[in-house]
């Protein structure tokens, strides 16, 4: 919209904006207030049509003129604010699945993709953090003469990570060092799930060898 200004005698057309038209949506009982030019940002959603369509507005109205939209409202907020700045804001606790699901019925098409493309980030590290073998240990301690022979019984998928040696034993009659051995397990992600209990009893073992 524009109009004219004389400026130093001279005519010149300016830019007017023209004041917002305000519309207010009953989303599942809730009333949202937005102007028309927030709803029209996508101009192939649903929401969009809302604002074109005198017919559809006026067949669907509450008796206080609110549009009526029959969805759920907690995920509607964020749709809304998306159409206002643009950013994808979610509340913490709130599905972003159920966001998705809401822009694909409000057809706002930018958002759908954003969300697409945050899932399947998601599903990547999820992947990455699956694949990722768990280790649970054992600390096992053993005199000189029979570290080679508790090394030799390591087994069922038990490995010997590093051996430490921590000096002579606490007996002043016995002059041996003694050793601590560091084994490892590795779980895969089905045996990580079932056996919990095996995770939380071998995370941290200690065998006395002493006589």
């Amino acid at each position: 919209m524009t109009s004219d200004v004389t400026v130093n005698g001279h005519s010149k057309p300016v830019v007017v904006s023209r004041p917002a038209e305000w519309i207010r949506l009953n989303v599942g009982g809730t009333v949202f207030s937005t102007t028309k030019q927030t709803l029209s940002k996508d101009p192939e959603s649903f929401l969009c049509r809302i604002c074109l369509d005198d017919q559809l507005i006026n067949s669907m109205k509450d008796s206080t003129g609110a549009f009526l939209i029959d969805r759920d409202p907690v995920y509607f907020g964020p749709i809304l604010n998306y159409l206002r700045h643009g950013k994808v804001i979610i509340d913490r606790g709130l599905s972003e699945e159920g966001v998705l699901a809401e822009a694909e019925f409000y057809q706002v098409s930018s958002l759908v993709r954003e969300l697409r493309e945050r899932e399947k980030v998601r599903e990547k590290d999820a992947k990455r953090k699956v694949g990722r073998p768990q280790h649970v240990y054992r600390v096992l301690q053993s005199h000189e003469e029979e570290l080679t022979q508790m090394l030799s019984t390591l087994s069922d998928g038990w490995k010997c990570e590093q051996v430490i040696n921590i000096g002579s034993g606490y007996s002043y009659e016995c002059n041996q060092s003694e050793f601590l051995i560091l084994a490892s397990y590795q779980l895969d992600a089905v045996e990580e799930d079932a056996s919990p209990s095996r995770q939380m009893s071998t995370e941290r073992y200690t065998d006395n060898h002493h006589s």
